[in-house]
This record gives C-alpha cells, structure tokens and sequence, in this order.
C-alpha cells in the first residue's frame, strides 16, 4: 500500500494497537499526526523521532478545542480513531459519571474526530473507528453495560456516516476486536490462553486496508477482528 503525499491523523497513536498501525503508515510514505495526553506516552513512544510524524499534546479528545488542535486545517487522507478506554462493572455499581466516562472517552471522541476530518478532507478520504466485540454481540457486554453503551455507539455512528458521505468519497468503517494479544491484558488476565487473542499486527493489518486508497468500495461495515477467540 503507498500512502505518499497522504496526511493520516492516528488517535491513540502511542498505544499497541496505534503503534502498529502509525509504523507501517510512514513506512509506507504517509505523514501521520498523533495527538497525546501523558509526556510518559511520547517518551516511550518507538516513533517519536521520524521526520513524517507530528506529535499533539491533547487533554482530552472529547474536548472540541483539543480535537481542533489535531485536526488543524491541513488537508487530510485518512483518519483512524484508536484511542478511548475500557471500564467494566455492572449496572449497579456504574453511576451516571462512569457512565458518562466511557460515552465521551469512547463516543463522543470518536464523533468529534469524525466530525473534524470530514471537514478537512478535500476530494475524498477514508475514515476508520474501532468498535468491540460486544459491539456486535450485546449479550456479550454484560458486566461492562457502559463500555457495551458506548462502543455500540461508534458501530451505529459509523455506518449513518458512512451514508451520509459516500457521496463525497470518503469511506467510513469500523473494525470490532475481541481482547487483543497485549501486554496489559495478559497481566490482566494472566490464566487466558493468548493464542486465541488476535495481535495487534493482524488488527492493524485491518484497519491500513480500509484507510488505503486501495479499499474503494467498502463503507458502513463493522469487521469482526476475533482472531481465534
């Protein structure tokens, strides 16, 4: 896949998953923009140092003045939304801020971001959000009803955008994974068996297909990335 000459704006960026999606896009030729919210993040992060990489101090991407620093104008390819946050808990112990955390870290980011590359976009792009699993599979989001809320939230928002802006060429999609192969989820669950777990790589591998200009007709879908699991 070529990206040269392409701007692709990578939120959660610094994280697994974002890591192996922004090193093979400037591999690939494309100038990447990753907004941060911990120095920490940035320090450790493996690509901080490559010419083709903007990095964007952020507080929080439910913020419409943070989003608007990411999103600043330049004309822009592609958009992928990583970043949010998982919380589990059952209805009883989720109060209304809980709640309300994982609709803005989870939606209302992902909706602003949408928001603003639509806007900068000039003649066509792609747009890529990461759902979850029980996204598709409710009945699966029991004990993390808010988490479920939220990241079916992204699934709906992605496949009425991708309605509305088809016919301005840009194509919006979404990918859903299970757990992924990560090193703080095999502390957090340190009796699963990882070979079931989807890597980051192969998710990855997802989503650069649909942010490329090689994906010209896939738009509104939601894809399964459950490995084994």
């Amino acid at each position: 896949m070529d990206f040269s000459g392409k701007r692709v704006v990578v939120t959660g960026g610094t994280g697994a998953l974002g890591g192996a999606v922004v090193g093979p896009l400037l591999s690939a030729g494309a100038t990447c923009t990753v907004p941060y919210v911990h120095d920490g993040e940035m320090e450790r992060f493996v690509h901080r140092d490559n010419g083709k990489l903007k990095l964007v101090k952020v507080s929080d991407l439910a913020s419409e003045a943070d989003v608007a620093k990411v999103y600043d104008g330049a004309p822009l390819w592609g958009s992928i939304h990583i970043a949010g946050g998982y919380a589990d808990g059952k209805v009883t112990d989720t109060d209304k801020a809980a709640l309300m955390a994982q609709i803005d870290g989870n939606l209302v980011s992902c909706f602003l971001c949408c928001r603003a590359a639509v806007l900068t976009m000039r003649g066509g792009g792609r747009i890529v959000n990461v759902a979850a699993r029980p996204a598709l599979e409710p009945r699966a989001g029991a004990g993390m009803t808010a988490y479920t809320i939220a990241k079916s939230g992204v699934a709906t928002l992605t496949i009425a955008l991708a309605e509305e802006v088809a016919k301005d060429g840009i194509l919006v999609n979404a990918v859903a994974p299970s757990i992924m192969d990560t090193t703080a989820n095999r502390k957090a669950m340190p009796k699963a068996d990882f070979d079931k777990w989807p890597k980051v790589e192969e998710v990855a591998a997802t989503i650069l297909f649909l942010v490329s200009p090689e994906n010209k007709v896939t738009r509104g879908a939601i894809v399964p990335v459950y490995g084994k699991a």
